[in-house]
C-alpha cells in the first residue's frame, strides 16, 4: 500500500480553518501510517497566493496543487453544454489530481462544511466524488457536516444517493448523523471529531501581538454575519460590531482581543478588515482593545485563541481553536456545524446563538453567564475535549480499517 494521501477540495490557508483541517489530518494520518505524504488539491484566490502558500508551506510533506473551478468564459460554455459536459467539466476541474490517483492511497475531501447549499449547490465537490469512484479509489468525506438539503428537494435526493456511494462518511457532529440516517444514509457513517481539534498551537513572534492579559475577551466577527444578522447588509453590520465592541468592553471591564480568521484577499470576505472598520467606527480609545495582525499561521492563531480568558467567534474553526483549547466560548451560529459541535461537547447548544437571536443585548447577556458559569464550563470543557480528539483521532483508525479491507 503507498502512503500518498490526496487531500482534496479544501480552500487556502487564507481561511485558517482550512489550514487547519490540514494540520490535524497530517497528525491524524501519521498516528496509523508510516512516513505518509499529502498532495492538498485546494482551490485559490488567484495565483499569486497559490505561490506564496506554496512557498511558505512549513510541513516537508505537504504538496499543493490547483483545483480548477471554471470561470468566466469556461464556466458559461460548461453551463451551455449541460449534462454533455459534465465529464468534460470534472476532468477540467481535477486534471492535476487525475493523473496522481494511480499513486494515492486514498482521497480525502477535506473542505468541512462544502457537503451543504449554504454556498449553493455543492457541484464542484460531488464532481470530486465522481472523478475519485471512476478511478475506483477509496474516497472519504473527512471530518464533515453534510446537509440539510430539504430546502431543494430534487437536488435532495439526488446528492442522498450520491452520498451511498462513498466509502466513508466520517462525520464530526451528531446532526449530521441523525439527518443523514433519517434519510436513508446508513453503513458508510463514522462518527468524528473535527481534525482541527488535535491540532497543536504555536507561539507567534511576540514582535508581532501585544501581550495577553488574565482576564482577555477574544472576539471573532466576520462579514459573512452580514447575510445572518442584517439580511446582507454589511454596513450595518459593521455598525453593530462597532457598537458590540463598545458595549462589551463598557459591561466587563476587560482587554478585548479582535482575533481576525480569515484574512484572505478579499475585501468582502476579511476579518481583519472588518474588524479594524468596526473597531474604527466603535471611537473606543483604549489600551485594552487589540486588533490581531492578519498574517498569523493557524497554529499561531490558535496560541492567541487558547491565551483567552473567553471567546466569542463567529468563524467554527475560531471556536473549535477556543473549545479545543478549553476555553469558556460563545458561538455565533450560521448553520447546521455550529450547534452540531456545540450539542456534541455540552449536550446543549445554550452557549450556541442561532442567526435569529444574535442581537447585542443577547451576546452580552450570554456572555454574563459564561462569566457566571466560567470555572464549570471550563471544568465540562476539560472532561469532554479528550473525548472529541479521540473522535478526531479515530478517523485514522477508521481509515485505516476502510483501506485494508479484502
Amino acid at each position: 500500500m503507498g502512503t500518498l494521501f490526496i487531500l482534496a477540495g479544501n480552500g487556502s490557508y487564507g481561511n485558517k480553518g482550512c489550514e487547519a483541517i490540514v494540520r490535524g489530518t497530517t497528525k491524524i494520518i501519521r498516528k496509523y501510517f508510516k512516513n505518509p505524504s499529502f498532495q492538498c488539491y485546494s482551490t485559490f484566490e488567484n495565483n499569486d497566493f497559490f505561490t506564496t502558500q506554496t512557498s511558505h508551506e512549513s510541513d516537508n510533506s505537504v504538496v499543493h496543487k490547483n483545483i480548477y473551478k471554471p470561470k468566466g468564459v469556461a464556466a458559461l460554455a460548461f453551463r451551455a453544454l449541460g449534462p454533455l459536459a459534465t465529464r468534460i467539466r470534472q476532468n477540467y476541474e481535477y486534471k492535476e489530481m487525475i493523473p496522481v490517483l494511480d499513486q494515492a492511497c486514498a482521497v480525502l475531501s477535506v473542505g468541512g462544511d462544502t457537503y451543504a447549499l449554504d454556498w449553493g449547490v455543492p457541484r464542484l465537490y460531488t464532481d470530486l466524488d465522481d472523478v475519485v469512484i471512476r478511478n475506483n479509489k477509496p474516497l472519504i468525506i473527512w471530518g464533515a457536516s453534510i446537509g440539510p438539503f430539504n430546502q431543494n428537494p430534487e437536488y435532495e435526493s439526488y446528492i442522498l444517493n450520491h452520498l451511498k456511494d462513498v466509502n466513508g462518511l466520517f462525520v464530526r457532529e451528531p446532526k449530521t448523523i441523525e439527518y443523514l440516517e433519517k434519510n436513508g444514509v446508513q453503513g458508510n457513517i463514522y462518527h468524528v471529531g473535527d481534525p482541527a481539534f488535535v491540532m497543536d498551537p504555536s507561539k507567534p513572534n511576540t514582535d508581532l501581538i501585544p501581550s495577553i492579559e488574565d482576564d482577555a475577551i477574544g472576539m471573532n466577527l466576520s462579514t459573512l454575519m452580514a447575510r445572518y444578522v442584517t439580511n446582507g447588509d454589511r454596513e450595518q453590520w459593521v455598525d453593530t460590531a462597532a457598537k458590540l465592541i463598545k458595549q462589551l468592553h463598557r459591561r466587563f471591564e476587560r482587554p478585548i482581543y479582535l482575533i481576525p480568521h480569515v484574512t484572505r484577499p478579499v475585501p468582502s470576505d476579511n476579518d481583519y478588515v472588518f474588524l479594524k472598520s468596526a473597531l474604527k467606527k466603535s471611537n473606543v480609545h483604549s489600551n485594552e482593545i487589540h486588533l490581531i495582525p492578519p498574517d498569523l499561521s493557524a497554529t499561531e492563531s490558535k496560541w492567541v485563541i487558547g491565551n483567552m480568558s473567553l471567546f466569542l467567534g463567529s468563524r467554527m474553526h475560531s471556536n473549535i481553536a477556543a473549545l479545543s483549547s478549553c476555553v469558556p466560548t460563545l458561538t455565533l451560529a450560521y448553520s447546521i456545524k455550529a450547534k452540531g459541535i456545540n450539542i456534541d461537547i455540552f449536550g446543549s447548544d445554550e452557549y450556541c446563538l442561532q442567526p435569529g437571536e444574535i442581537t447585542i443585548e443577547k451576546i452580552i447577556s450570554s456572555l454574563s453567564r459564561l462569566t457566571e458559569d466560567e470555572t464549570n464550563i471550563r471544568q465540562k470543557l476539560h472532561d469532554e475535549i479528550p473525548k472529541v480528539q479521540e473522535r478526531a483521532y479515530n478517523a485514522g483508525k477508521y481509515l485505516k480499517d476502510i483501506l485494508e479491507e479484502p
